[in-house]
């Protein structure tokens, strides 16, 4: 048997031992220190707009303290993109609020601006009230339409919290995606395009929400000389050791960019004169997207046999493949949610696979992928 060729596997750039050694040598080895200080001022380096970071322990942790920080508060409703990974629509759960899933668009796989016009006029009817938060997704790293939500999101005075977790080195019309909204989540889990083994980000619009997620994050101890606390807080600070790792890895973000957007061009030349299959790009030169992960849809009656087909044959290969998220109005958990749109994430689910998109394929597993492709469909 071959070895395996995962889906998007952690990609070290040589550099992350020497900050994670510095950690030790300094003995900052406890949460907070010098690489969560230097992570922090390298991802506002690199978003470049006049934002302000704090590093979390995951992205989900960024997304839970951005609804808080919105004010979010039991009974409220929120506004999220149906297609996307559970870890969107938790957080809002987590709070007692109510998720509102809204459908996406062909051409990007992203939130509608249209349904979600729709979805904000019908809950004002249905419940007297707006939603508290719009959450856009960035999947897959395809920058959302920002222009047209936030112009939506101004139009009725929602903020956005936008989940950059698969957005990272993505933009739109030239501004970096997790720079659009109020607030932003970024994620650096281990298939992420940069990692920090597990951690994450909330992108702040100012200094005080970056103190207030700080004072959250580390279980929102008041100023006094013995433990007090006025507000429920949460233990989600990065640690110093893998901050130190996402040091390492903003010293490569660009080369991994460059990396997975070849692995995208590998799949269009690859699919280009099969029928049937289509492999989703951006729409216009408007988005640049990271192409955090390349993925396809197979019209079954084109192309006479299913992505599902294909999973499996490449499964018997040893090579990792998955099919597009399942959206979120067709969880079980959230089966009693709002949902405003039509098929759209639903027919991409149905038809959709996501193909092995790593920095670290080599030429000799692209040769691999591209010899089970052709043999499938032969």
């Amino acid at each position: 048997m071959n070895d395996k060729i995962w889906l998007s596997s952690p990609h070290m750039g040589g550099n992350e031992q020497k900050y994670v050694n510095e950690a030790f040598e300094q003995n900052w080895v406890a949460p907070l220190g010098p690489n969560v200080n230097g992570l922090e001022a390298d991802l506002e380096a690199y978003l470049s707009q006049d934002i302000h970071v704090a590093a979390l322990s995951s992205g989900t942790a960024a997304l839970h303290l951005g609804l808080i920080n919105l004010g979010v508060k039991p009974g409220d409703e929120v506004i999220c993109q149906t297609m996307t990974f559970s870890a969107s629509a938790n957080p809002i759960a987590y709070l007692g609020a109510i998720p509102v899933f809204v459908d996406s668009e062909s051409d990007t796989w992203n939130m509608c601006p249209k349904s979600l016009e729709d979805a904000i006029r019908s809950r004002m009817i249905a419940t007297g009230k707006e939603p508290k938060a719009i959450i856009p997704v960035h999947l897959y790293g395809m920058p959302a339409k920002m222009d047209e939500i936030m112009a939506v999101a101004k139009k009725y005075n929602i903020p956005v919290l936008e989940d950059a977790a698969e957005g990272l080195g993505s933009s739109y019309k030239g501004q970096a995606c997790g720079t659009f909204g109020a607030m932003a989540a970024l994620s650096f889990n281990g298939n992420k395009i940069i990692t920090t083994s597990g951690g994450g980000a909330l992108v702040c619009s100012s200094k005080e929400q970056k103190d207030q997620t700080v004072f959250l994050s580390t279980q929102a101890r008041d100023e006094a000389p013995h433990y007090q606390h006025s507000q429920i807080g949460y233990n989600y600070r990065m640690s110093n050791i893998c901050a130190g790792i996402g040091r390492g890895q903003m010293e490569v973000l660009n080369d991994r960019v460059t990396a997975r957007r070849s692995n995208n061009q590998f799949y269009q030349d690859l699919f280009r004169d099969i029928e049937g299959v289509t492999v989703f790009v951006e729409p216009s030169s408007d988005f640049f997207s990271n192409h955090w992960l390349s993925c396809i849809t197979i019209d079954e009656k084109v192309a006479g046999k299913s992505r599902e087909d294909l999973r499996l044959a490449l499964l018997e290969e040893n090579i990792e493949s998955r099919p597009l998220w399942k959206p979120m109005h067709l969880q079980p958990v959230f089966s009693e949610s709002p949902f405003y749109g039509t098929t759209v994430a639903e027919d991409l689910f149905n038809c959709g696979l996501c193909l092995p998109s790593g920095s670290n394929l080599s030429d000799d597993d692209r040769a691999r992928i591209k010899e089970a492709v052709l043999a499938f469909f032969k």
